[in-house]
């Protein structure tokens, strides 16, 4: 889980780039199996553009995952959520 401070220097950044409601694109790079797929998958509503890629060697998968947020409140509870799925790197 994300610290208090974290968070808050988060949503204060998002606040200053973005004017909500906006189009948030997040990327997760992971080592891919079964369950850590869903569990990210998981974060997200149907609707959202899931797009995969998988390293060279396919030792990786990178997940682009583009939704029309509401608020920094809302990305920054999705990066909470996301920061609790072991070996999940959050670019």
């Amino acid at each position: 889980m994300l610290s208090e401070e974290v968070k808050e220097r988060l949503r204060q950044r998002l606040d200053q780039v973005h004017e909500w409601p906006s189009v948030y694109m997040y990327k997760f790079i992971f080592e891919p199996d079964a369950e850590r797929l869903a569990a990210v998958t998981a974060l997200f509503p149907p609707e959202a553009e899931l797009l995969r890629k998988y390293s060279t060697g396919g030792r990786y998968l990178s997940l682009t995952v583009t939704e029309v947020m509401m608020s920094a409140d809302d990305v920054v509870e999705r990066y909470d959520r996301a920061s609790a799925i072991p070996g999940l790197i959050v670019l």
